[in-house]
């Protein structure tokens, strides 16, 4: 990381006086947060009258106040021609539809070939958002719908409907077992005591509510839609698998594969050729930062989802004859 600097400029109007410091300037730069603004002050990189000032400070109306920005840059990506199936794009977000298989973040064991490296190619300006206007993310081996905030402001509307959890995120997930109603699987999250690749149902972890009903039934599998409230680490798997319905393709939280019995080639060949959890973002709704209405995106899901959702068809009808 390296850091961008630029500096705002403004005059508290009088209106605003015997407000608070961070207040007032929360309503002066409404693209960043508060925290974010906080943090500056207490850094020494704003001035009011061109001298340092405390947070909880009064305002009189009337001051000059100079804000040097600072932003983090991102430097550890480099820029790759990578093909992404945007969905919507504008001044402020972009929409994409994420393929099973892309890594999100550039780590360890995955230094290029991002997401990260495809945005930064399509918009060289995300390199001035923090983390690349990345404000949630998908795991890797999980498709469908992903916003990137391609703006300050977007940035900082994003993450703060995100802690307030006003983004509406709908899932689609096949799991083994027969599911009969819906429900609210409501169990805190933490690393695995373990295997600290996993995550687990833990009393100390944090908080982690997942809603589900069922969309669709087969022989010994369903087809749930399951919407979050809290977006913790695998938070989908994890809660499937711990009310008793992990998601096929899961190695990490779903066991070995298991073959419905009396399953044709065709349902065999499916579920041993796909090598993922089957879980797909499919809904994703908030409010646009620059109209402040709310705009919502939907995608089917990809190839491979769809074709196991057709051989499991197929062997409820068969099954059924």
């Amino acid at each position: 990381m390296t850091q961008t600097q630029s500096t705002l400029n403004a005059t508290i109007p009088h209106e605003l006086a015997g407000r608070r410091f961070d207040q007032v300037l929360a309503e002066l730069f409404p693209d960043y947060s508060r925290s974010r603004l906080t943090a500056w002050i207490k850094a020494g990189a704003v001035r009011l009258d061109g001298a340092p000032a405390a947070p909880r400070q009064g305002v009189r109306g009337g001051e000059q106040v100079e804000v040097d920005v600072i932003i983090e840059r991102e430097i550890g990506a480099q820029p790759e021609a990578i093909a992404l199936d945007i969905v919507h794009e504008d001044a402020d977000v972009i929409v994409i539809d994420k393929p099973a298989g892309l890594v999100v973040h550039p780590g360890a064991g995955n230094p290029a070939g991002t997401l990260q490296n495809a945005l930064l190619h399509l918009d060289p300006g995300l390199a001035q958002i923090p983390r690349g206007g990345i404000v949630h993310r998908l795991d890797k081996d999980t498709s469908g719908l992903m916003v990137v905030a391609r703006s300050m402001r977007a940035h900082t509307s994003l993450v703060e409907q995100l802690s307030a959890r006003d983004v509406h995120r709908q899932y689609l997930a096949i799991v083994y077992g027969a599911i009969i109603a819906g429900g609210r699987i409501e169990a805190a999250i933490g690393r695995h005591p373990r295997d600290r690749l996993k995550q687990a149902v833990r009393e100390d972890g944090r908080e982690a509510v997942t809603h589900y009903r069922v969309r669709e039934r087969f022989r010994t599998m369903t087809l749930v839609e399951c919407r979050l409230e809290t977006g913790r680490t695998h938070q989908i798997r994890v809660h499937m698998a711990h009310v008793r319905h992990p998601l096929v393709g899961d190695p990490q939280y779903g066991g070995l594969l298991k073959l419905p019995k009396g399953a044709d080639a065709a349902l065999v060949e499916a579920l041993r050729g796909f090598r993922r959890q089957a879980l797909h973002a499919e809904r994703l709704a908030f409010v646009h930062p620059g109209s402040g209405k709310e705009v919502a995106f939907e995608v089917a899901p990809p190839a491979d989802m769809q074709a196991l959702l057709a051989a499991l068809r197929a062997d409820a009808r068969e099954h059924t004859a």
